[in-house]
């Protein structure tokens, strides 16, 4: 007897589930099709129905993580470089959600950089994001809360620094709790607003 569709739907909920619990403990490195069926508690062979080969699986678990990352809530109150803070701050770990996605998304990185059409998707991405902290540093400049500069080029510096502060805080989490996360941004900032 064929599984209704809502049986379908349930188990790939549950698959989706499992691949995510293995990325937030294992990363990307951990992520295998027998990690995640140990972790579903079913065999390799089920999984194979979901994910015929392990890129497959990859595809599938960075399809997850971008939609994980796109219905997490963001700070979105505020104005000039309230603004720009905001979208600093939305990048950064400071939830275990934040982390856990962070830490994936920290761990791909070896796998786009040995492939090239993901590398360019991952480019694109941190383009993207770079598009939106320009138009939020030029409405701040626009305000008078940033001074005159190219928008695009402190967008650049902004998420350089916003990623190397997630870097750091992932590898040294003592070192850089969510509070000094905070304040390192919020020095950066007034640095920006010229109030450093």
């Amino acid at each position: 007897m064929p599984r209704a569709k809502g049986d379908h739907e349930a188990r790939r909920l549950e698959v989706s589930e499992a691949v995510w619990r293995v990325l937030a403990t294992r990363g990307f490195g951990g992520l295998t099709l027998r990690a995640v069926a140990t972790e579903l508690g079913a065999t390799t062979g089920l999984l194979t129905h979901y994910f015929p080969a392990k890129s497959d699986l990859v595809a599938y678990a960075l399809d997850l993580l971008d939609r994980r990352t796109a219905a997490r809530s963001r700070r979105t109150e505020g104005t000039g470089l309230a603004a720009v803070r905001n979208a600093l701050l939305d990048i950064l770990p400071l939830t275990p959600e934040a982390t856990d996605s962070n830490r994936i998304r920290v761990s791909s990185w070896d796998t786009a950089l040995a492939d090239p059409a993901l590398r360019a998707e991952y480019a694109g991405k941190y383009a993207r994001g770079r598009d939106r902290l320009r138009d939020a540093v030029a409405a701040a400049q626009e305000g008078g809360a940033l001074p005159a500069g190219d928008p695009a080029r402190i967008a650049a510096g902004a998420q350089s620094f916003a990623l190397g502060l997630v870097v750091q805080a992932l590898l040294d989490p003592d070192s850089f709790p969510p509070d000094r996360q905070v304040e390192l941004l919020d020095d950066y900032v007034a640095a920006l607003g010229g109030r450093g």
